[in-house]
């Protein structure tokens, strides 16, 4: 059991390092409200825009890692609640 409580570890660390990664190479929007409504969109339009392509890519790969992040972490406190 302390094998399976260090790999789930060991996963945990890489897929929260890994999601990181993910959200802080994505492009920002809008800058909030002001951003919205016109004031100091900085060249971007303002509003709201589709993502396309790589930004698409990575913004459901950074989604995708949540989720496995949260099975993960949800899996290591069984395993540690769960050990004899």
């Amino acid at each position: 059991m302390d094998k399976v409580r260090s790999a789930l570890i060991i996963l945990e660390v890489t897929i929260g390092v890994l999601m990181m990664v993910s959200i802080l190479v994505q492009t920002p929007k809008a800058t909030g409200l002001g951003g919205t409504i016109g004031g100091g969109d900085g060249g971007l339009g303002g509003g709201y825009r589709t993502r396309r392509g790589l930004e698409r890519q990575i913004y459901w790969t950074s989604w995708v890692l949540v989720a496995g992040f949260l099975l993960v972490s949800i899996a290591n406190i069984w395993v540690t609640t769960h050990a004899k």
